[in-house]
């Protein structure tokens, strides 16, 4: 069952698990990301964020004060769900980046990737699931799910909901700039450009709308070939969906459902990479992690200034793994 499990969001420049901050999810303060490839701020936010919130030797149920998840403080909802265009959203992974190095369109990509095979504890119905995936969110996903390290990746221009492109502003910059966004007041970005982005975006006739532009890229190679994400650019981006669920840790597809628990195989994290294909090099890795309940030490619960917990210096991506119980899988 869900409820016997609490998540908890770190991010970090690469997938070693020490390189993590965990994140304040639904705080709107974004998480600073320095890497080799570029430097970013990410803000990850989930409807119904549940979990427990500890103080001291006192563990309120989920929902005191609406407040839930790890770290604790952490609340339950985000005012991002409020807005139009995200009221039926289960979750956000929003970002703005500035390359160190310019990135060739078709080689920058997002998705997900693991450590180890799951190839067997792939549920039935995956293969129906993977298709209504393709047709309702992301038509440019592809990856290999039996391999030993699985993966699922889609093109960044493509499979992003929401770009947005800035100017030239250099990594000196963007770490001042109010433009990045801030706990003081939450930003919700929208499709376009800005401060002479939207010019890079006339110049390769690249559509304002969203669906559009995602729909332009994946029309041909030559597209993908002729953008570049460039050094010292600033860019925005939102990946968001109504289908992951992760209160309940359900994949719930138009017509289909699938319990995300029995897909990880046994893992317990779920991780979302936005790297360079060609290279191999990450920008920066978003990793949501399942901790058992009845394992979690609360004093151990961290918060994003107390430092690693246990499970974030194992050498496993996620921390700590476990095998559901039959019924976390119903």
């Amino acid at each position: 069952m869900a409820e016997k499990y609490l998540l908890r969001v770190t991010a970090g420049p690469s997938y070693d698990p020490t390189s993590h901050q965990v994140v304040a999810v639904n705080s709107g303060t974004p998480t600073t990301i320095h890497s080799a490839l570029c430097t970013a701020n990410v803000t990850v936010r989930v409807q119904n964020y549940r979990g427990t919130y500890s103080l001291g030797h006192a563990i309120l149920p989920a929902g005191s004060h609406e407040i839930t998840g790890l770290p604790h403080g952490s609340p339950s909802t985000s005012t991002y769900f409020s807005h139009p265009p995200h009221t039926h959203d289960q979750y956000s992974i929003s970002f703005s980046f500035v390359p160190h190095r310019s990135i060739s369109g078709k080689s920058l990509v997002f998705g997900n990737d693991f450590e180890h095979p799951v190839r067997d504890r792939i549920p039935p119905g995956f293969s129906a699931a993977f298709k209504i995936v393709k047709w309702a969110i992301d038509p440019g996903l592809d990856g290999d799910v039996y391999a030993d390290k699985p993966h699922l990746y889609g093109n960044a221009l493509s499979s992003i909901n929401v770009l947005s492109v800035g100017p030239k502003a250099g990594k000196e910059a963007f770490e001042t700039s109010k433009a990045v966004g801030s706990g003081d007041q939450e930003e919700v970005i929208t499709e376009g450009g800005f401060e002479g982005g939207q010019e890079v975006r006339e110049r390769l006739n690249i559509p304002n709308n969203a669906a559009a532009r995602q729909k332009w890229f994946l029309g041909g190679h030559d597209r993908l070939e002729g953008w570049q994400w460039e050094e010292g650019r600033l860019y925005k981006a939102d990946f968001f969906n109504p289908y992951l669920d992760f209160n309940e840790f359900a994949l719930k597809l138009p017509g289909f459902s699938l319990k995300v628990l029995g897909y990880l195989g046994g893992e317990d994290y779920l991780r979302y990479v936005l790297k360079d294909r060609d290279s191999g090099e990450v920008l920066f890795v978003v990793v949501f992690t399942l901790l058992p309940k009845d394992q979690v030490d609360k004093d151990e619960a961290m918060t994003p200034t107390s430092g690693k917990s246990t499970a974030e210096r194992s050498d496993d991506p996620g921390g700590r793994t476990f095998e559901p119980q039959a019924d976390d899988l119903d």
